[in-house]
This record gives structure tokens, sequence and C-alpha cells, in this order.
């Protein structure tokens, strides 16, 4: 492969069949655009007017319990609802579709603690987290005409997160979302042409490389995708092949609590703050068996330079192809660099 670190070049995101134009040589250019301050951490560990610290009262006159540990609740204002049911007829205008959606959508909070994060909370505290995220998932995969469960957070402003209270969303869908589509017809794909997983064959060519690992466990590595878009992207991806979070035994439960832990302590190391970041599980459609699918998770922070300037889609990304400047290989070695730093 022709050197990649100082030269324009396009490389395949074999997920979502696309690919990322990376131009390293930009890094050198001046930075005369907007400067976002950084958002500050909650100082305290209760906030009477926070809606989601224990005892608080939320919409329509609903009050909190004063909960010790992980609390869900149905969503106030949710994206999604079971009903009325509409019938839906065939569209009598192929450019203008519309059909009704349905869905579900919970909120997990993960601590009473309103000053806490995935990175300051236990290895204990994060493991329950997790089996919440399971036992979530089986009870709705069990409603009625549940096709897909999205569980997913929003941290920081940046991110569009309303309340700075740690805190997830999990959706559920009566359609495949286009994302996870796209990921399982790459899968599929993969399979039929190559005769083997495309994340079991490409994580055991990261891990002999190493240069995009940024940590890694007995069970899971974290790491930079050769095909990243955003510049600290990671990927979250288990050593073995399963396809969803309920296929994971007891102690790979705890080892993706251990490196949630660290990956995101990592990020806060290197930008002197909080850092701000959509992550999000892929798993298989619920009620399937789906053996093409292998779970991962993804980790999209918008930072660029700086906790302070962000990376944004537009231009070029939005009318072209996506792109970047700052190599993978180069954001993994500032991450774990950062975490160093810090041990």
């Amino acid at each position: 492969m022709p050197d990649l670190h100082d030269r324009p070049h396009r490389r395949f995101n074999p997920l979502l069949d696309e690919w990322v134009l990376v131009s390293p040589q930009r890094l050198a250019r001046p930075w005369l655009g907007q400067i976002e301050p950084p958002s500050a951490a909650s100082t305290v560990t209760y906030d009477p007017d926070c809606y989601l610290c224990p005892g608080n009262a939320r919409a329509g006159n609903v009050r909190n319990p004063r909960y010790e540990g992980t609390f869900v609740f149905d969503n106030d204002f949710p994206a999604l609802t079971l009903g009325p049911r509409i019938e839906s007829s065939k569209p009598a205008d192929p450019l203008l579709l519309a059909v009704p959606e349905y869905g579900i959508c919970r909120v997990v909070c993960y601590s009473p603690r309103h000053d806490a994060a995935l990175p300051s909370l236990s290895i204990p505290e994060l493991r329950r987290v997790v089996d919440v995220w399971i036992e979530q998932l089986d009870d709705l995969a069990a409603k009625p005409d549940m096709t897909y469960v999205q569980i997913f957070e929003n941290r920081g402003a940046a991110m569009g997160a309303s309340n700075p209270h740690p805190h997830g969303q999990i959706w559920a869908s009566s359609s495949l979302p286009d994302v996870p589509a796209r990921e399982q017809a790459s899968f599929e794909r993969y399979r039929v042409a190559h005769s083997g997983c495309l994340l079991c064959e490409y994580l055991a060519r990261e891990r002999t490389a190493s240069d995009r690992v940024v940590v890694s466990n007995d069970f899971f590595t974290a790491l930079v995708p050769f095909w990243a878009v955003w510049p600290f992207e990671t990927i979250v991806v288990p050593h073995r092949h399963v396809a969803a979070l309920d296929e994971l035994a007891e102690a790979e439960r705890t080892a993706l609590a251990d490196i949630l832990k660290t990956l995101t302590m990592r990020y806060d190391a290197l930008f002197s703050a909080p850092c701000p970041y959509s992550m999000g599980f892929h798993q298989r459609a619920v009620n399937t068996t789906h053996p093409d699918w292998h779970l991962h998770a993804h980790f999209f922070p918008p930072v660029l330079r700086s906790a302070s300037v962000h990376k944004f889609m537009v231009g070029y990304e939005l009318l072209a192809t996506p792109q970047r400047d700052l190599t993978p290989e180069r954001a993994a070695a500032m991450l774990r660099t950062a975490h160093e730093a810090t041990s």
C-alpha cells in the first residue's frame, strides 16, 4: 500500500459501501473558524431542577422514584409511538412516498448522580448498565411488530443532549433503519463473496497491525477504523462472533463495561474536558438469526482539533463524499498517548 500519511487518498468503508476522502496535508492550514466553548462538567451530585434526578418531577406530573442504580422509563416526548394503527395503502405516486412507522422510545438513566458519566462510573456500575441494555433489548423484542432496537447515547450539548444527567436512549422501531440495513447488506455481500465475516476478518487485520487500535482487553477491541470519517471516530468490536448484545456471555458483559469505561476516559483525557459524542450499538434485527451480523458499537465525537474546535459535515461532504484531514492512524496514537499521560 502506498504512503497514506501525507498525501490525499480515498479509503473504502465496507460496512456502508462508501468511500471517504482523506486529506492529511490540510492539517497545516490555519484555523479561523468558529470556536465553541468546551462544555463544563457538572459539579453537583443532585440538581433539583433536573428532570432525570431521583425524586424529581417530569412532564405530565410524573415523579421519578428515588432510584439508587439505573432507571428506565418511557420517553415523555417520544419520536415513535405505538398508535393509532393506520392501514397502509399502495402509494399513488412513487415520488411521494410515506408509510406509517411505529415504535417505543425509552430513556436509561445510568446513575442517580447528576455529575456522573460513562468514564466516571465504576466497572460494576457500568456492568449494570450493560445488563439493563440487554434486559431492555429482550423486553422490546417481545413487543408486537418490533423489528429493530437501537441503543444509543448523545453526550454533551454539542451533540444535542437536552440534559447533562448521564443517560442514554433506546428506540424500538417497526422497520429496519437505514444505516443498520446498509450494514446488514454489506455483511451478507461479504459472506457471499469471501465466505467469512466482514468484521471478524477486519478485526484480525487490525489486531495484527495495531496502529489504529486504541485499547483492547480479552474480549473486545476499540480502534479508529481505517475508513473513519469523524476525526476521532472509534468502533468497539467483540473478538467472538456474536450478532447481538443478548448473546454475550457473563465475562464478555463485564469486558464490555471495562472497554467502554477505558475508551471514554481516553476521550476525556485527550480533550481535557467532558468529550461530546454520539455512540450506539449496531446488531441484528430482533426475532431473527442473521448469522452474518457481528455486533459492534460506534463512537462519533464531533471534536476536530480540540474540545472547542468541532467537525461539521458541510460543503463537499454534503454534496460529494465524506472527507477528513487527520489520518485514523494519527488519531488512534493521540488517544493512546493521552491516556498514558494521565495514567
